[in-house]
């Protein structure tokens, strides 16, 4: 079997940046930026005001000084004229600060009486000023490669940029195979069960950035698992499930294999998911996934979700782990790395790691119950209450 680590090492050799595209920039939120963002203009463009009140010259802010008011400024429509010892604009909040002012006084610290005003005595100290560029200014970046958050959406409008350079999404295609299976809302027969990876796997495909299309289930024969296999030509990633066992109706091997598949490894020293198989199937990579459905979904998450990473143009790197405490004690593990299903706990300044008893790899409703995955070394050493031990978050 081969480890983990030398698996995922062979998988990333597989696999490469997509190409580069125009997005525009309502569609970017989620998409990795291949090049750098650069400002077209500072923010602010101009000395603005943070809050409502009145522009005044420096001299004239002190308690009890009394201003003319002579004029208005709010956001889009500025005050054209120089503010002049004994003057003050009624401004508002985002306004362009008028020429000559170097003060705002907020308008809880003003007593007006018609066009005159009295600076109180709660006069504070700060100018009420956002400076021109002081958030960003002609030039500015957002470094590639990243992957673009509502934050980053919002920062690239105000850099007055309608659309970015990023990767494409990787398209995947998704086969489930297997005569017992059938979709959900069908009903089925005493010796059949509902599909429920494929609805697992395109959600966690989704939630890395690809676009997921879900083929036909394939029966289990070498024909029809041909047939669908077909069908996911062009796609940049095959993603089958089960069938990649030793049983006589794991076809996946074989029928791939006439079909021109290039196999990379067959059988990773992990549980739950032994049987994982990775290579090329003409352009795209194949990557076949044990049956089970815990299996399943947690090779999906430990090899597909960082190949899929990997393709839009992030580092190839492993998933990332964590560090917490161990909240029971754990045995010896094989000769396998194991992913424990468990929960975590923040208390007392620490996070705490709750492994289920049951790890049985068809419960699903454990793993809709885990937050994270608990990662055993092989062979390693019973751990008592309390150990450092590490996680990866799901």
């Amino acid at each position: 079997m081969t480890p983990v680590s030398e698996a995922l090492d062979a998988l990333f050799k597989l696999v490469s940046p997509l190409q580069v595209e125009d997005v525009a920039l309502a569609d970017c939120a989620g998409r990795v930026l291949a090049e750098d963002a650069v400002a077209k203009r500072r923010q602010p463009p101009f000395d603005a005001s943070a809050m409502d009140g009145y522009a005044v010259q420096a001299d004239d802010a002190r308690p009890g000084r009394e201003l003319e008011v002579v004029g208005e400024a709010r956001a889009g429509f500025s005050w054209s004229g120089t503010v002049e010892a004994g003057q003050a604009v009624r401004i508002y909040t985002g306004a362009p600060v008028p020429a000559g002012a170097a003060r705002v006084i907020i308008q809880e610290d003003v007593q007006r009486d018609g066009d005159k005003i009295t600076l109180l005595d709660t006069l504070g100290d700060a100018d009420n000023i956002r400076p021109e560029g002081s958030d960003f200014t002609v030039g500015d970046t957002i470094s590639a490669p990243r992957r673009l958050r509502p934050g980053d959406i919002a920062l690239c409008a105000s850099m007055n940029l309608p659309s970015l350079r990023v990767y494409r999404r990787p398209e995947v295609a998704i086969i489930a195979t297997g005569d017992e299976l059938v979709q959900p809302g069908s009903e089925p027969n005493k010796d059949q069960i509902v599909s429920s990876n494929s609805y697992g796997l395109k959600a966690m495909f989704e939630a890395a950035g690809a676009v997921v299309r879900m083929l036909p289930i394939a029966l289990d024969t070498a024909e029809s698992l041909g047939q669908v296999l077909e069908l996911a030509r062009g796609a940049d990633v095959i993603i089958t499930i089960g069938g990649a066992s030793v049983g006589d109706y794991d076809l996946v091997g074989e029928v791939a294999a006439s079909m021109g598949l290039q196999r990379e490894f067959y059988k990773v020293a992990m549980r739950p998911g032994k049987p994982l198989m990775c290579g090329l199937l003409g352009g795209s990579l194949l990557v076949g996934l044990p049956g089970n459905p815990v299996s399943s979904m947690v090779c999906g998450q430990i090899f597909v979700v960082p190949a899929l990473r990997a393709m839009q143009g992030l580092p190839a790197e492993p998933a990332p782990r964590q560090r917490g405490r161990l909240a029971s004690d754990a045995g010896k593990n094989s000769e396998r790395e194991h992913y424990m299903r468990a929960k975590l706990e923040l208390r007392d300044g620490a996070v705490w790691v709750h492994p289920e008893s049951r790890q049985d790899s068809s419960l699903l409703s454990v793993l809709s119950w885990a937050d994270c995955l608990l990662v055993r070394a092989p062979h390693a050493d019973p751990l008592s209450y309390g150990s450092e031990v590490e996680y990866i978050p799901l």
